[in-house]
């Protein structure tokens, strides 16, 4: 079970992956302008991303602090346009934009009380949560998206705890919402989920890294079913 205390470290963690794939990748205009992992998206729109989000998380914190409602973001459509927007910044600009919101995240995360992080908030979603699951929904973002960046790092440089932690989210909501039934496990783990679904459940295993990659939609190897074929192709996660 993964607690408040985790999933600050997580944060922090997260935030200096994407630093590690920054620094990997150079931060240049032409550096960040390359294609990330997410089909369509540049690094510079997964960095404006970043950063937006650690706003759009520091006004849930706000609204747990304060009690005064403050929404992620304005709308969806205000959202996407401010990704847009940012993926037009300079790269200097842009990577200032993802350390300044994260420096305030941090700060904010330090400054709730234990009161504050009981109170609830609303997702971006419409998900009614205590304030204690922001900083995993921050985590989540930062150590997922600092491997789309597309820099070198795999779901391998993620941390062992981060991962099973993940998979359980993801496994959680992807039971949520039907689909193929199957029984995951990890190899090299203590580590598995059951998704109900439709037919007989087909039994997947692999590395928890690569596991946990296949769940999350993300490229993936040595994932395979009883028989040793690839496993089946999940539909997108997020």
């Amino acid at each position: 079970m993964r607690t408040l205390a985790d999933a600050l470290r997580w944060t922090a963690q997260g935030t200096d992956l994407v630093r590690r794939a920054l620094a990997a990748s150079g931060s240049t205009d032409a550096d960040l302008e390359a294609a990330s992992a997410l089909p369509g998206w540049t690094r510079k729109h997964l960095l404006a991303h970043l950063a937006a989000n650690a706003d759009a998380v520091g006004n849930l914190v706000h609204w747990a602090a304060t009690g005064e409602r403050t929404p992620m973001y304005a709308s969806t459509e205000q959202r996407n346009a401010d990704i847009e927007a940012g993926a037009r910044r300079a790269a200097g600009e842009l990577v200032a934009w993802f350390e300044g919101s994260a420096a305030a995240l941090r700060a904010a995360f330090a400054a709730l009380t234990e009161e504050a992080w009981a109170r609830e908030v609303v997702t971006a979603q419409g998900r009614t949560v205590a304030a204690s699951e922001t900083p995993w929904m921050r985590a989540r973002e930062a150590m997922v998206h600092a491997v789309d960046l597309d820099a070198g790092l795999t779901f391998a440089d993620l941390p062992a705890d981060f991962l099973a932690a993940l998979g359980t989210d993801i496994a959680g909501k992807r039971a949520a919402s039907g689909g193929l039934a199957l029984e995951i496990e990890a190899s090299d783990a203590d580590a598995r989920w059951a998704l109900p679904g439709e037919g007989t459940a087909v039994r997947v295993s692999g590395p928890i890294a690569q596991v946990v990659a296949y769940l999350a939609g993300r490229p993936f190897h040595d994932v395979t079913d009883a028989d040793g074929a690839p496993a089946p192709i999940l539909p997108p996660w997020l």
